[in-house]
């Protein structure tokens, strides 16, 4: 993992849906100073103005933007167990030297030996635990828990009141849905989808769902 110093800039938020609106409640609520959005949609629309901060166009406005002034803060949802577009976006902007530093809300609890890597969005009332490690661009929602010693990859969502218990291990990409528990010891493969409410109870391969043969989730990413 990448535990290079972030130096403390001005965020710029990218997105405006409903992961947003949290994300936004996060920055603000740990100290950071938030100086605009970007949204494609918005631009579309013409809207100038967005929950008190100013409308800077587009995607296409954040690539403009000079990443030695700035930093980013990752506005777009995973709710359907694909990590796409919140990836492509994160990983695309990184390569453009942009920095997403990462945050943990005060009314999280984060052990200090936890290590959280770029990206990262601690939400209000999640707990973290001893020597867990998690990975870029991850984020663990609302209320959620992460035991000790777990490991989490880039890239996946921790949905809100979900629960790892002890020494679990997730991939990249993977989904851990609305109050799911993960059994302490299992592995959650790259890519898994773990339904919401779910009890896992065995290791779950590579992009594989559970329960099994469980419909897909159909909302859109935010």
């Amino acid at each position: 993992m990448n535990h290079a110093p972030i130096v403390a800039r001005p965020l710029i938020l990218l997105g405006a849906g409903g992961h947003a609106k949290v994300a936004l409640s996060l920055a603000l609520a740990a100290g950071w100073s938030v100086r605009g959005v970007c949204d494609p949609e918005l631009a579309r629309v013409g809207q100038r103005e967005w929950r008190g901060l100013q409308v800077l166009g587009g995607d296409e406005a954040a690539a403009g933007l000079d990443p030695t002034q700035v930093g980013l803060l990752n506005g777009v949802g995973q709710t359907t167990g694909s990590a796409g577009p919140r990836r492509r976006l994160f990983d695309d902007l990184t390569q453009r030297g942009f920095r997403f530093p990462p945050l943990a809300h005060p009314g999280a609890t984060v052990d200090p030996s936890a290590l959280l890597d770029e990206g990262v969005q601690i939400m209000a009332g999640a707990i973290v635990q001893a020597d867990c490690r998690i990975g870029r661009n991850t984020i663990i929602n609302t209320r959620a828990s992460v035991d000790h010693d777990c490991e989490v990859g880039a890239h996946v969502h921790i949905a809100p009141g979900a629960t790892l218990c002890g020494a679990v291990r997730v991939g990249d990409g993977a989904f851990v849905g609305a109050g799911t528990t993960v059994v302490q010891g299992l592995r959650v493969g790259d890519g898994a989808f773990v339904t919401a409410g779910s009890l896992l109870t065995r290791n779950l391969d590579a992009r594989q769902r559970w329960p099994a043969g469980e419909r897909s989730q159909t909302a859109p990413e935010e």
